[in-house]
């Protein structure tokens, strides 16, 4: 669908991908069918795939470096990539985070591909011990840390302001992603400060769990009907979606 409106690219979220498959979020769902999801997914459409791969599903470095290669050979051309632990919600240490980031751009050179590297930090999100202006600190010197090794964007999740958002996009020198949040400027003071990514999350499965709920609410109580029959979104319209893959 996003193809046919004219999105040049498309992105998975993790929680998306993890809820329509009957998992909570944070690397519940496995790699193995993570890896046949976004399968499916390069294999419908012809723009370019980049995905939520949340912090490598990976123990080890060894592990993540075998995990970009899976994700190349099955087509994904670009990767979010987080850097706080989904066991005990701590952030990665700096140095380890680098380490690793050096590693994906050097498998993705061994493989040919100029895999785009979204280095996601989550210091606005989980360093609550540390004051705004720490966070703010702190996520800049990561984004610093992060392009000189080898991240091609970067994504402060939870980053707000305008005038923050300005300032790592100033200091920082790398496209820079924010998340939807309630609060965060309007597109058009976005465009004018220069952000180069806005990311929905898992925004548009919440929409449409959202748009259900209601239907299936007013079922319960012998109405809605007309809201199923009078959906513009026909079998014929998905039929044709799914034919041009």
């Amino acid at each position: 669908m996003l193809e046919s409106l004219g999105y040049p690219a498309v992105a998975t979220a993790s929680a998306s991908i993890a809820f329509s498959n009957g998992y909570p979020d944070g690397e519940k769902i496995s790699f193995h069918d993570l890896l046949f999801v976004l399968q499916k997914i390069v294999q419908s459409v012809k723009i370019p795939v980049t995905a939520d791969i949340e912090s490598g599903y990976a123990e080890n470095n060894s592990i993540l470096k075998e995990n970009i290669r899976k994700l190349i050979d099955v087509g994904i051309v670009g990767i979010n990539f987080e850097d706080s632990h989904h066991k005990d919600n701590t952030i990665i240490p700096i140095e380890t985070q680098c380490e690793k980031i050096r590693l994906i751009r050097q498998t993705a050179i061994e493989m040919g591909m100029p895999l785009f590297i979204n280095a996601r930090t989550d210091v606005f999100l989980k360093a609550n011990h540390l004051s705004d202006e720490e966070k703010l600190s702190e996520a800049i010197r990561r984004g610093k840390d992060y392009k000189d090794s080898g991240a091609d964007g970067f994504y402060p999740i939870f980053l707000k302001k305008k005038e923050d958002i300005e300032t790592v996009i100033k200091e920082v020198a790398l496209p820079v992603n924010i998340l939807l949040l309630p609060g965060i400027p309007d597109f058009e003071v976005l465009k004018t400060i220069g952000l180069a990514r806005l990311s929905l999350g898992p925004g548009f499965l919440k929409t449409a769990i959202n748009a259900m709920k209601n239907i299936a609410e007013k079922l319960l109580h012998n109405e809605g009907m007309h809201d199923v029959i009078d959906n513009p979104v026909t079998s014929a319209y998905l039929n044709n979606l799914i034919s041009k893959k």
